[in-house]
């Protein structure tokens, strides 16, 4: 995963290639590597049923959500998804920095997709050049949001990493790693489980490239949507990163993911 190198990335669009996200279909349980440690798949599971629980989650058509970056309480960069997750399709649009509208639809398994920049159909090399674009912010936004739903997937390994205690609060602390999978399998995670809610309210990150001391964001605003629960929140000092505006959809607009 890539988010930022440095505190610029405020001023310009998250590229956070998370390792565990790779695919759109629900992923079966028990998807973990076979070195992962009992107690914290055990963990993973309690934090599964505190946001509605995996036959919710798989049920769950598609979503739509914003992703905005924040320096204090201005805006910087937002961007609107929706997500298409049982026919594995990705819709993302907002403004470039250059003030153009850009409209990215993609078939999340690379066989296709449509993009329009400044209300203008985009064709050729400049084509493949958007999609992977859409791809990364896809990996990026999603993994803010969703993370909490994707501990067992696929290439992911858990470890029990001990107890933490902050601001009166037991937490449980989990390692994240990942055994050749995703962009940047390097990547090493520590999600923080809070030991009465089941909830992760923060998380650190190393990545691949990097070295330690690990970013540090919290996980907050949590609501509820259709049964399961979202963050809407990301804090760093004054720095904030939204997954605000959450739609569970049942059925998408007809041509939602086919033209503008």
């Amino acid at each position: 995963m890539s988010p930022f190198r440095t505190l610029a990335w405020a001023l310009a669009p998250l590229i956070l290639t998370a390792a565990s996200l790779c695919a759109p279909a629900a992923r079966a349980l028990s998807a973990e590597t076979a070195a992962s440690d009992p107690r914290a798949i055990e963990i993973a599971d309690q934090v599964m049923t505190a946001l509605g629980g995996r036959e919710r989650w798989d049920r769950l058509p598609g979503l739509r959500w914003s992703f905005e970056s924040a320096v204090n309480d201005t805006v910087k960069s937002s961007r609107r998804h929706a997500w298409d997750k049982h026919g594995g399709w990705h819709r993302v649009e907002g403004v470039n920095r250059a003030g153009m509208p850009y409209l990215m639809i993609e078939r999340l398994d690379g066989s296709g997709g449509m993009a329009w920049m400044n209300h203008n159909a985009i064709e050729g090399d400049s084509l493949s050049k958007l999609m992977k674009r859409a791809k990364s912010l896809w990996t990026n936004d999603t993994y803010w949001m969703l993370m909490p739903y994707k501990l067992r997937d696929p290439g992911v390994t858990l470890q029990y990493d001990g107890e933490a205690t902050e601001n009166g609060g037991t937490y449980d602390k989990l390692a994240l790693s990942f055994d050749r999978v995703g962009e940047t399998p390097g990547d090493h995670y520590w999600v923080y489980v809070n030991r009465a809610s089941h909830r992760i309210e923060k998380w650190e990150f190393v990545l691949e490239g990097d070295q330690p001391p690990a970013e540090v964001w919290t996980w907050e605003g949590w609501e509820q949507h259709d049964g399961l629960w979202f963050p809407t929140a990301h804090r760093q000092g004054n720095h904030t990163l939204y997954t605000r505006n959450v739609e569970t959809v049942s059925a998408f607009k007809p041509g939602e993911f086919r033209s503008p």
